[in-house]
Parts: structure tokens; C-alpha cells; sequence
């Protein structure tokens, strides 16, 4: 019995410690970056099961406040080089290994 509560408080810790937003890189300015990292977490939250989705509702969102041209990638495990516009780049992690990287190219 001991051992069962224990780990049930030893994952419900690790999902505390990894349900915030980590912003790995941006160069947004300080207004654009908490508003892009808002929708992000709430996107990943709406549909967790479901990354494609969550990245179609952050870049609909993202066309709609700030101009067209957004891209969004969501996942775990991968690897990018990408050409932006400056001031318009945010990479992070959400969940833990959930990373998100959101672009502006026109």
C-alpha cells in the first residue's frame, strides 16, 4: 500500500514539475511572447492527444492577431533550421518533451 501512494506522488511531482512552459530561443518582444506562449500551452492543453490540431488552432490564432505567414510545428524528437522574420521566432517545451516552434516567413 505504501508503495502505490508513493508512486502516485512521485508522477503526480514530475507532471507539477513538467506542466509549465519552457521557452528554449525567441526573439519576440515581451507582449507577443507571453501571448504566443499562452495560446501555445492552451492549444496543447485543448488537444493533447492531438498535435496537428493543436497546431492548426495556434496558427489560425497567430494569422489572425499578427498577419499572415505563420508556421507551427509541434512534436518530440526533432530537429529544425528554418529562415524567419526577425523578432517573429519562439521555441519551447511544454508536457515535458512536447516541443513547439512557432515562425514567421513571408
Amino acid at each position: 500500500m505504501a508503495d502505490t501512494a508513493d508512486s502516485k506522488k512521485d508522477e503526480a511531482d514530475y507532471k507539477r514539475l513538467h506542466s509549465f512552459p519552457l521557452i528554449r530561443h525567441t526573439d519576440m518582444s515581451e507582449e507577443m511572447r507571453v501571448e504566443t506562449m499562452e495560446l501555445c500551452v492552451t492549444a496543447c492543453e485543448k488537444f493533447a492527444t492531438n498535435n496537428e490540431s493543436a497546431a492548426k488552432m495556434i496558427k489560425e490564432s497567430m494569422d489572425k492577431k499578427f498577419g499572415s505567414s505563420w508556421h507551427v510545428v509541434i512534436g518530440e524528437g526533432f530537429g529544425f533550421e528554418i529562415t524567419h522574420e526577425m523578432k517573429n521566432l519562439l521555441y519551447m517545451f511544454f508536457g515535458g518533451s512536447l516541443a513547439v516552434c512557432v515562425w514567421k516567413c513571408s
